[in-house]
């Protein structure tokens, strides 16, 4: 029962982090285009990202608990789970690379830094779904 709560918090928490990166990237997108100024993209960007690392957090301490009550002696187990950590690594450590140089980045930098962090995302969600 205990798990079945922490798996719940550690999806909707990995849901938070995937869904708002594609509906950021869409709204940015659609708000440009829109004629609105860097402040109100910087606002959005803001929001989401203190959300963002909220969920991060959450899944990450999930995640340590549902791998703490798991047996990793499977050594596939064990080899998709290192993928999955590999790319949490990855994705926070784009994440907070693209949030100390965004004001400073071009846009077109500022739009591959999160299309690679939608792809580590993504990748996190398909070795989860491995797991």
């Amino acid at each position: 029962m205990v798990d079945d709560a922490v798996r719940w918090f550690h999806l909707v928490a990995a849901a938070v982090w995937v869904g708002g990166l594609i509906t950021l990237g869409a709204l940015v997108a659609a708000v440009r285009r829109a004629g609105a100024d860097r402040t109100i993209l910087r606002a959005m960007a803001a929001q989401y990202g203190r959300l963002a690392w909220t969920a991060m957090a959450v899944a990450i301490v999930t995640g340590l608990s549902l791998v703490g009550s798991r047996d990793l002696g499977n050594d596939d187990y064990a080899v998709k789970l290192l993928i999955k950590l590999t790319l949490v690594g990855i994705a926070a450590g784009l994440t907070l690379f693209h949030q100390m140089t965004a004001k400073t980045s071009s846009p077109a930098a500022r739009g591959i830094g999160q299309g690679l962090i939608l792809l580590a995302s993504l990748g996190i969600v398909a070795a989860a779904v491995a797991l």
